[in-house]
């Protein structure tokens, strides 16, 4: 069950309460690259992202924000655009007054907003221009720029108590503290409660479950739940799923982020892609058909049924697009690719659609089912094509529309 909070507006997108969980993606452009910062928005937001954050920590970025926003929004994009403030934003936000207006919410992290007095007057200064412009704030909380003097303050009162914790549950608990009480800081200089989103991360995986537990125990907004730095490849996709499942499944958390390092030219996509999945594999929103396909064994043509599989996949990635455009609820159909007598006809029939290839030593066909029926059996080499095209037809039977409506995607239920 989700866990319960109130509804933020973050441009066209609702955050909280019974609203999907969004996913979010940042860019890693210089911002003051208008060119480059618009076509990777553009990018993330046709790959699915329904907020993408960009960083403004320059001049040079702040007055780049206004034209970076006009030019989404003029290629047809309405994705909410998020300004990424640390240190200077009080700056970049009082002297850059189109760049605060065109901006859909300010990312606030309170751990490096100033020192001392300067802190609170900072910070206290980015909440007057969010109420102005009555724009959403996320304050983000990390655990590598954490408010040292508040740190420092728990820890000491730690030493003193009779049985003191252990510094990591310290720890977590300034960052919690550090939310609540940046998030009253926030409401008492005008910021409504309906306005802010909170989130407390950390690399590590245990720990960012463990304080997002306790945050959502403690407040009512909404959260943005993800690692700060998930690390790369294989590491990175395993410690984003496991951390983020568990709290999905627990009903914690209303918008994510996979902070996954891209390999060196890779595809900034990837951490939507993955974000994607893992609220696909707990059955909490679905994006695209999801496909079944054995890992192979001795019984399979390994090569012929892996590059079958890799087809199949590529090609309902890349008609994704207009599917979701024509077909409505094309994105839970379910597909079954496997590769042998033993386990294929019956994961076959439980799929919407499915083929069994035949595996070493059986008879050359490849039986299709359709919703439990057997409606083709394939052979020879065209079996690939001939199986996309039985695919189509399904697809067109089950979700086409009548005289040429296109669905409409809503930005609360998207």
């Amino acid at each position: 069950m989700r866990r319960r909070s109130i509804v933020v507006q973050v441009g066209r997108v609702r955050i909280g309460g019974d609203h999907p969980i969004a996913v979010q993606s940042m860019t890693n452009t210089d911002t003051a690259d208008v060119a480059a910062t618009v076509e990777q928005i553009v990018t993330l937001a046709e790959a699915g992202s329904e907020l993408v954050r960009i960083t403004v920590n320059t001049e040079a970025a702040a007055r780049a924000v206004p034209e970076i926003v006009a030019r989404v929004r003029d290629r047809g994009t309405l994705v909410p655009i998020i300004g990424d403030f640390h240190y200077n934003g009080h700056l970049l936000l009082s002297r850059f007054r189109e760049c605060a207006r065109a901006l859909d919410k300010y990312r606030i992290n309170p751990g490096n907003v100033g020192v001392g007095r300067h802190q609170d007057e900072n910070f206290r200064r980015m909440i007057e221009i969010a109420v102005e412009y009555e724009k959403p704030i996320r304050i983000g909380v990390n655990w590598g720029s954490l408010d040292h003097a508040l740190l420092t303050r728990l820890m000491d009162e730690n030493a003193r108590r009779p049985e003191p914790q252990d510094a990591r549950a310290v720890l977590r608990e300034a960052m919690i503290r550090s939310a609540l009480d940046s998030a009253a800081r926030a409401e008492a200089y005008g910021m409504p409660h309906d306005r802010i989103i909170l989130s407390v991360k950390t690399s590590d995986v245990l720990d960012v479950i463990e304080v997002n537990r306790q945050l959502a125990a403690r407040c009512d907004y909404p959260m943005h739940i993800g690692l700060t730095e998930a690390g790369m490849g294989l590491k990175g996709i395993v410690a984003s799923a496991t951390a983020l499942g568990v709290l999905l499944y627990e009903g914690i958390g209303d918008t994510i982020r996979v902070s996954v390092t891209p390999a060196p030219g890779g595809d900034r996509r990837e951490e939507v892609f993955i974000a994607q999945q893992i609220l696909q594999a707990l059955g909490l929103r679905f994006f695209m058909p999801q496909i079944s396909a054995c890992p192979g064994c001795g019984r399979t043509t390994s090569v012929f049924f892996q590059e079958m599989a890799a087809e199949i996949q590529t090609y309902v990635q890349r008609m994704m697009p207009q599917w979701r455009r024509c077909y409505p609820g094309v994105e839970n159909l379910r597909i079954a690719v496997m590769g042998c007598v033993v386990n294929g006809p019956g994961e076959s029939k439980q799929a919407d659609i499915g083929i069994s290839l035949p595996g070493t030593g059986e008879e050359p066909k490849a039986p299709v089912f359709a919703d439990g029926q057997l409606v083709a059996a394939l052979r020879g080499p065209t079996l690939v094509a001939d199986f996309l095209r039985i695919l189509e037809d399904y697809i067109s039977a089950r979700f086409g529309q009548s005289d040429g409506e296109l669905a409409t995607e809503s930005p609360s239920s998207a």
